[in-house]
């Protein structure tokens, strides 16, 4: 017997909202690391990233120079995403001859610096870090960049957690490190619905979430990933035939339906067998499977090992993650 929708839901990442499960299973955290102000003519080149980042200006404007593309003029308010590993400037002027900015947020706990007079210009950053092994689920969807300008509808969300941000950097209140915490991560998640609602062209499951005939099929199916889903149930659930649903869906994610649900089975299969120790018969059962055998033949398809062989590998990798991730954090206000 399957264990019941209720027992999935408390048990693993299964909501009926995809955005939020695959924000879940990648495990997508945002952090305000730190921020400058300045005054006069001044640019300084950030290095990089090694993971995603975002800044926002609190007051004033600058250039924004990304290696390989064109100056971009950010306003107060706008924010910005940046997913590539590129190196960039933010400068009053791009013709200004820029400082490197390792070098001036050098020294311990210097998470914020005054360049010039400090008084026409204020930044604020951060980084989203993701999970090392299911991370690239929601990174490799991603553009290289995201820029939502202040004027844009969809930044009014923005506004009000901006000006959060700020006060709680400034007022160093208790709890502040938690706040600016939360704060950082509902920023992001407003980047990604901006981005949704653009029509800059998407990829994958991000695709799939921006088109509201396809949606329906994705919620139910990650609502119930362990039910055994028909094509014409999918279909009638996004008001379209099994012919034009099949091919929508397949234009939008890249996949068929039904291969999108077992490749969504197989990454719970994952995080499971490295988060806790459930047994693989227990698993099997729990995703819909016939059989453990059954089971254990799909998931060595799609990942190259055997479930009991992945576990040992995943959790190594995972403890070996988590040791590199903290060394990281210990360094990233040095990047802004």
């Amino acid at each position: 017997m399957l264990y019941s929708a209720s027992y999935l839901r408390d048990s693993t990442i299964m909501s009926g909202d995809p955005f939020s499960d695959i924000l879940r299973f990648t495990k997508a955290r945002s952090l305000a690391t730190g921020g400058f102000s300045a005054g006069g003519n001044w640019a300084i080149r950030f290095p990089a990233p090694d993971k995603i980042k975002f800044f926002a200006v609190v007051k004033g404007a600058c250039w924004v120079v990304i290696d390989g593309e064109d100056p971009i003029r950010f306003a107060n308010g706008d924010v910005g995403l940046l997913t590539a590993k590129r190196s960039f400037v933010l400068a009053s002027d791009p013709r200004v001859v820029p400082v490197d900015a390792m070098a001036l947020f050098s020294g311990a706990g210097r998470s914020a610096v005054t360049v010039g007079n400090g008084e026409d210009f204020a930044q604020i950053g951060g980084h989203v870090l993701l999970d090392p092994a299911s991370g690239g689920l929601l990174s490799d969807v991603l553009p290289p960049w995201i820029h939502v300008p202040a004027a844009s509808p969809h930044a009014e969300n923005f506004r009000w957690l901006l000006q959060q941000l700020v006060e709680e950097r400034a007022a160093d209140l208790p709890g502040a490190q938690l706040a600016s915490a939360q704060l950082a991560q509902l920023l992001f998640i407003q980047i990604l619905r901006a981005h949704l609602k653009t029509s800059t062209p998407m990829t994958g499951w991000l695709r799939a979430l921006g088109n509201p005939r396809i949606a329906p099929a994705l919620r139910l199916m990650h609502g119930d990933p362990a039910r055994s889903w028909h094509l014409d149930e999918l279909a009638a659930a996004c008001a379209m035939s099994r012919t034009t649903f099949a091919s929508h869906f397949r234009a939008s994610v890249g996949v068929a339906p039904l291969t999108y649900l077992g490749q969504w089975r197989m990454r719970l299969a994952q995080r499971r067998l490295r988060d806790e120790n459930i047994a693989v018969a227990v698993l099997a059962e729990s995703l819909g499977y016939s059989s453990e055998s059954a089971f254990s033949h799909a998931f060595k398809r799609m990942s190259g090992h055997a479930p009991t062989a992945y576990r040992f590998i995943a959790r190594a990798a995972s403890e070996e993650g988590d040791s590199e991730s903290r060394g990281v954090r210990t360094n990233e206000a040095a990047t802004g």
